[in-house]
């Protein structure tokens, strides 16, 4: 099949299909970590058009809809230890949601034009976050502790067309590795790197080839 893996710079998932035999494409506004032959730095959605995969895979930005950072899209007073009293004898400032909002309405916009895209078979990945109210709740939630990655991370995927994953090494261990990163330039980077046997999964289980069903005659055996 031709892949396509959007907001991919990490060339994970890519890499994955990859190796069982497909034309695997990954995209990203970021240059590659991957196979530049096999990158197209540029916008998803053009090349999703341009491209007109049978399959793609989706990692949309998850800054502005992860729960984590929900608060900041209501206003409401954030209290400080120090600094002068401003808010009835209160220490802090009061706190404007209006542009985490826009950015909010932006990143959900932007996922319901990859679900409008005309790909028969397509996942949107992201993590648990406001996704599942500001649109529609997933398909499945998966965790890397059940594709041989002894951590947590609670992931929800979106599916058309495709079968929810099956755990493939479920292993023991429930490290929060991504929650306890400490504060760095790249951490924003580095929490958004894809899990390889996750990655391994989606090729194995979505990249399979299913018989199409015909009335030729007995001896046909197209797929």
């Amino acid at each position: 099949m031709k892949v396509l893996v959007g907001c991919e710079a990490s060339g994970i998932v890519s890499a994955a299909f990859r190796a069982l035999g497909h034309e695997s494409w990954s995209c990203d506004l970021l240059k590659t970590a991957g196979d530049p032959r096999w990158h197209i730095q540029g916008d998803a959605l053009e090349a999703a058009h341009r491209l007109q995969p049978d399959l793609a895979v989706f990692h949309p930005p998850c800054t502005h809809v992860s729960g984590s950072g929900a608060r900041w899209a209501v206003d409401h007073f954030v209290k400080k230890k120090t600094g002068p009293e401003t808010f009835k004898g209160e220490r802090g400032y009061w706190h404007d949601g209006s542009e985490k909002r826009r950015l909010q309405a932006e990143a959900v916009a932007f996922v319901l034009a990859i679900d409008a895209l005309p790909i028969e078979l397509l996942a949107i990945e992201n993590p648990v976050g406001r996704l599942s109210t500001l649109w529609r709740p997933p398909d499945q939630y998966i965790q890397p502790w059940q594709f041989g990655h002894g951590e947590t991370k609670k992931t929800g995927l979106w599916l058309r067309g495709l079968e929810p994953l099956a755990p493939t090494d479920v292993v023991s261990g429930r490290e929060a590795r991504i929650h306890r990163m400490p504060p760095s330039e790249d951490r924003g980077h580095l929490r958004s790197i894809f899990y390889p046997g996750i990655a391994a999964a989606m090729a194995a289980q979505w990249g399979k080839v299913h018989r199409i069903d015909c009335d030729i005659g007995e001896d046909c055996s197209c797929e």
